[in-house]
């Protein structure tokens, strides 16, 4: 993030504005919106800005700027077409501490003015960091198109209604809890239809009914996917949105992590080989004692959590003490990486079915069913396998298949660090030695592999850094907390 955004208190201060150019307009329009007293320095105006002078609270000074017209400026906009002003202004600005944005030299900026959505008193800024303004125009667009008008009334009926919904639910989290249920509820509707009597009528008997309220909360098992944030679904989204807890694994990538509620607390339970941030039974346990001390859980799961992810389990303990719980599916990394590798898991000419099976870090003769990964048409996916590749690659041809049958290793697959490493049974092994593989992995084996070259589609950028979730060995669960 290149710039903080904020929202500055202007009403009744003052603000300098150099230049009579046609891009001082719809600035000066802009300032005048959050109700600041304008100060216009410029030898001429164009007719927009000349409409303006003598308006409440715009003065106009006919002449070049001066040093001391700083004096008193809660901020400056530059809109002068002279380079040498524009520079002086800043710089001057900037030694003084106060902001500047000089329109079209961004590198003069101390802040940048976005692109707005006025619902007032809901305002939306959508910024590019200057270097796309008609990206976040048409992004302004289109949020025009799907946000109502009438939620700037919705916003001043909470706002009137908040002080008494603070004394009658003094905790955080039921009353945020409470204000969603009146936004996306009944209540929320009344507002938007302009029959806020009614809302507020009601909006009191809700308060009733929640102090008798179960205070348990609830559990959402969300599958996060295989790393790609736009591969979540919506329903996944909104429940990130909702929680008041964080509880997610390393094979959540940073980005989709990011997506989740800014202020939820966080609690890393990420397992690796050799060390486990929690144990599976006090994971198990942590979801159950944060639903019943009233809190939203957003328990995140690389993948899908019923393929491997151990899902099944943490709800079978909610389950059993009658804690309230959603399932949201994710793409599984079978489906995912396959498909951003251009691997189809099925192909009439090569493969008729799919199995999928979990590689672990010590695989013994007698672990996997050999027999069945081995059957002619078929793809097998093996999850979690490059700590035990050498031996599953062993296991498969001492049990019949081809040595030259081809595999494939995808490595963080679906983000901008996805590498694809392809070889046959034979050799894929040696083939990934000594090039620093970066888990998670998937690998693929079949004749399904030989279509790569012909599917590949996915351009990633390959980044230096991992796109996962890394935590120190060592580190142990009271280093995983986080606000």
């Amino acid at each position: 993030m290149d710039y903080l955004p904020i929202f500055l208190a202007i009403r009744g201060e003052s603000c300098l504005l150099v230049g009579g150019s046609r891009a001082a307009e719809p600035k000066a329009r802009l300032l005048l919106r959050a109700g600041a007293r304008i100060v216009v320095v410029a030898p001429s105006l164009t007719p927009g800005l000349s409409e303006l002078v003598g308006a409440a609270g715009v003065t106009w000074h006919r002449r070049t700027f001066r040093p001391g017209d700083l004096d008193g400026m809660k901020l400056v906009i530059v809109a002068a077409q002279d380079d040498a002003l524009a520079n002086s202004v800043a710089t001057a600005a900037r030694k003084r501490g106060i902001p500047v944005n000089a329109v079209d030299r961004r590198s003069l900026c101390s802040f940048i003015l976005p692109s707005i959505l006025d619902r007032s008193p809901l305002v939306a800024a959508i910024s590019t960091g200057g270097t796309a303004p008609i990206l976040a125009r048409i992004l302004r667009a289109r949020l025009e198109t799907i946000i109502p008008a009438q939620f700037g009334r919705l916003a001043r009926f909470l706002g009137d209604v908040r002080p008494a919904v603070l004394r009658r639910i003094p905790d955080s989290a039921p009353r945020r809890r409470f204000f969603e249920n009146v936004v996306d509820g009944p209540i929320g509707e009344q507002v938007l239809a302009g029959r806020e009597d009614d809302a507020r009528r009601d909006i009191e008997s809700a308060l009733d009914d929640q102090e008798s309220a179960d205070d348990t909360g609830e559990v959402y098992l969300v599958g996060a996917g295989p790393g790609d944030p736009d591969l979540l679904t919506f329903r996944a989204l909104r429940l990130m949105q909702k929680a008041d807890v964080v509880v997610y694994d390393r094979l959540v990538s940073n980005a989709v992590l990011d997506l989740a509620r800014r202020d939820a607390e966080r609690i890393y339970a990420g397992k690796q080989p050799g060390y486990h941030a929690i144990p599976q039974h006090e994971i198990n346990d942590l979801l159950a004692s944060l639903a019943l001390a009233g809190k939203r859980v957003l328990r995140l799961k690389g993948g899908d959590p019923f393929i491997f992810g151990r899902g099944g389990e943490e709800i079978e303990t909610l389950a059993a003490l009658g804690i309230p719980f959603q399932v949201v599916p994710g793409i599984t990394a079978a489906s995912g990486c396959a498909a951003y590798a251009g691997i189809p898991l099925t192909h009439r000419d090569h493969a008729q079915s799919c199995i999928f099976v979990t590689g672990r870090r010590r695989i013994e003769e007698d672990t996997l069913d050999w027999d069945s990964l081995v059957r002619p048409n078929q793809t097998v996916v093996i999850y979690m396998g490059l700590a035990g590749l050498e031996i599953i690659c062993g296991g498969l041809l001492r049990h019949g298949l081809a040595p030259e049958t081809p595999a494939a290793l995808i490595e963080q697959g679906t983000t901008a660090a996805q590498v694809v490493h392809t070889g046959t049974v034979g050799t894929l092994a040696s083939s990934i030695s000594g090039k620093g593989v970066r888990a998670p992995t998937l690998v693929i084996v079949g004749e399904v592999v030989r279509l790569r070259d012909k599917l590949d589609w996915y351009r990633p950028r390959r980044s230096p850094q991992s796109a996962f979730v890394s935590r120190t060995a060592g580190a142990g669960p009271e280093a995983s907390r986080q606000r």
